[in-house]
């Protein structure tokens, strides 16, 4: 079975579905803003909210990255991960024009799979090879906890949700 999504005024659909919640996260390539290869290993031991975009160009996507930062900046032993098919140097824009100071931009550009094994690759309309919008929320022993496809690209996800799958209370 495969997820779908609204983008427009079309219908598309993405090469899966989610993690399972209680499944172990799959470790996947990413390169980051310094163009250094890096995976999920990296942070292993720490709490991760993993928050895919189709582009960090598209306002609901900049709204959801912005709206993470805001509500992670006080909590320690926390990665909270954009990953999207932007370039790495997108993503340092981007984080220097926003100030961000918690957000890590990760990119897909020199590893294949993350879009497979995360269900998120976009196969089918305008935006296909990019990544549907998604939050993965992993514990400490890299368990997913928490998924939501956001069946919307121009819907932000449910910050409260999941900050909640690890145990942290914000206000929405």
């Amino acid at each position: 079975m495969v997820a779908r999504f609204t983008f427009e005024s079309g219908r598309y659909r993405t090469s899966g579905e989610l993690p399972t919640v209680g499944s172990r996260a799959p470790d996947i390539g990413l390169v980051n803003t310094r163009l250094q290869d890096v995976s999920l290993a990296a942070w292993r031991g720490k709490r991760k909210i993993l928050n895919v975009v189709t582009s960090i160009d598209l306002a609901p996507c900049a709204r959801s990255v912005a709206g993470f930062e805001r509500h992670g900046a006080d909590i320690g032993e926390l990665a909270l991960l954009t990953i999207s098919c932007d370039l790495p140097f997108a993503h340092a824009r981007f984080a220097d024009q926003n100030g961000l100071t918690r957000v890590t931009g990760l990119s897909s550009i020199r590893h294949t799979g993350f879009g497979d094994y995360y269900g998120v690759q976009i196969t089918e309309g305008p935006l296909a090879g990019l990544f549907a919008c998604a939050v993965v929320v992993i514990d400490e022993n890299d368990t997913v906890v928490h998924t939501e496809q956001i069946e919307d690209v121009g819907t932000e996800p449910d910050y409260v949700a999941a900050f909640r799958a690890l145990g942290i209370d914000i206000e929405a």
